[in-house]
């Protein structure tokens, strides 16, 4: 699904280099944990990934499906099935939450040669949705994110994406100020995308998370490389000895 080979990327504005020589391999079907200390690059391979502008790839390939995706803009990425479920969701005061959904589903249809949704059809797909993140109908009647909480921001986010099905799902420490009622709630909204057709990266701090989203593999990320890959007990490991072992035997 995802194959990233030998990932060179810099800070666009000062040429600062946080990726240096990343290799991942992650498969359709599986769920793959991406774990590391304070700056070691986890926020910043999500957005390299969905193709933010403020960064720059100087070397190296980003293949989904056997296609380079390097060359695409963000909304080009997203028609190819890329989806980042960001750390801190913005507010948009203006757009309504309905209306945004409707046309996120409908280019995304368009794109892939489909017919654009009814109204009813529209409604219905979104309440069958909502009902199972818990997300009250007034929520959506709302401007996108406006005056939500951290989780019904995290809730939204998953409602997004249940709705646009993508095949590549990156969720940058979700977690990230969440109760345990809320952090429920989110992985069950996750763990229902579970599918053979799509993958899905979960960059965490904390082994926590991955109680309820249960990773495939667990990939260690420290100054911009993937210094170690195992199974979901190196998540524990990490939990109960930190990075400096790892860290040590990589150096």
């Amino acid at each position: 699904m995802l194959e990233i080979r030998n990932l060179h990327a810099r800070i666009a504005e000062d040429g600062t280099e946080i990726i240096r020589g990343l290799n991942l391999t992650v498969r359709a079907g599986e769920v793959a944990a991406i774990m590391g200390p304070n700056g070691s690059g986890k926020s910043t391979l999500s957005y390299i990934l969905s193709g933010r502008e403020d960064y720059e790839v100087t070397e190296g390939e980003i293949l989904l499906n056997g296609e380079s995706i390097l060359e695409l803009d963000p909304a080009e990425r997203a028609s190819k099935g890329v989806f980042l479920a960001f750390q801190y969701p913005v507010e948009i005061p203006g757009v309504a939450t309905m209306q945004f959904l409707k046309v996120a589903m409908n280019e995304q249809r368009k794109a892939r040669g489909e017919e654009e949704l009814t109204t009813p059809d529209f409604i219905r797909r979104v309440k069958d949705a909502a009902a199972k993140l818990q997300i009250d109908q007034a929520m959506l009647r709302r401007p996108l994110n406006v005056g939500f909480s951290g989780g019904e921001k995290k809730r939204a986010e998953i409602l997004q994406m249940a709705l646009l099905e993508p095949s590549l799902c990156v969720l940058d420490e979700t977690d990230s100020g969440l109760d345990i009622d809320a952090l429920k709630i989110v992985a069950d909204g996750v763990n229902a995308l579970k599918s053979p057709d799509r993958a899905t990266i979960v960059i965490t701090h904390y082994q926590r998370l991955l109680d309820y989203i249960i990773p495939d593999t667990v990939h260690v990320l420290y100054k911009g490389q993937i210094i170690r890959s195992g199974d979901k007990a190196l998540a524990h490991e990490l939990e109960a000895n930190g990075y400096a072992d790892i860290i040590g035997q990589a150096a």
